[in-house]
């Protein structure tokens, strides 16, 4: 396809769908969504910027081999599971920190939910964009 009106509006559809992604990771470990649906949009975008402007520049956009990011995102999950090993508990138990608690405030709260959530974001949006790449160029 050479159309200019869809390459306009793939490269802001494809920052729409990185940010949106990146609100539905962030909010997914107290509501509805996570890692898995956030990686399934953000690989959205990088597959209708495929589809406007060829696999080559999607490819360039995403700057890193999709193979890397799901083996990436596979360690990061591995490593959130591994955490409550070293404090005592079992395997893959949610340990949370709160970062500038006090008495009186809780603080800002972190977790390794979240850190697993971003490891299966990075899993899913490799993931697919390898198997989305590998069918659009043996086409």
């Amino acid at each position: 396809m050479n159309s200019v009106i869809l390459r306009a509006g793939a490269r802001l559809q494809i920052v729409l769908l990185l940010v949106f992604s990146a609100y539905m990771l962030l909010r997914g470990h107290n509501a509805p969504g996570g890692g898995f649906i956030g990686g399934l949009i953000a690989a959205t975008g990088f597959v209708v910027y495929a589809i406007a402007c060829g696999t080559a520049d999607a490819r360039k956009a995403l700057r890193f081999d999709p193979g890397s990011i799901a083996g990436a995102g596979l360690g990061i999950a591995l490593i959130a599971g591994v955490m409550a090993v070293l404090w005592g508990d079992a395997l893959f138990t949610g340990q949370w920190l709160f970062i500038g608690a006090t008495e009186t405030e809780k603080g800002v709260p972190l977790s390794t939910v979240l850190v697993f959530d971003i490891g299966v974001y990075l899993v899913v949006l490799g993931a697919i964009l390898s198997i989305t790449f590998a069918l659009e160029e043996a086409v």
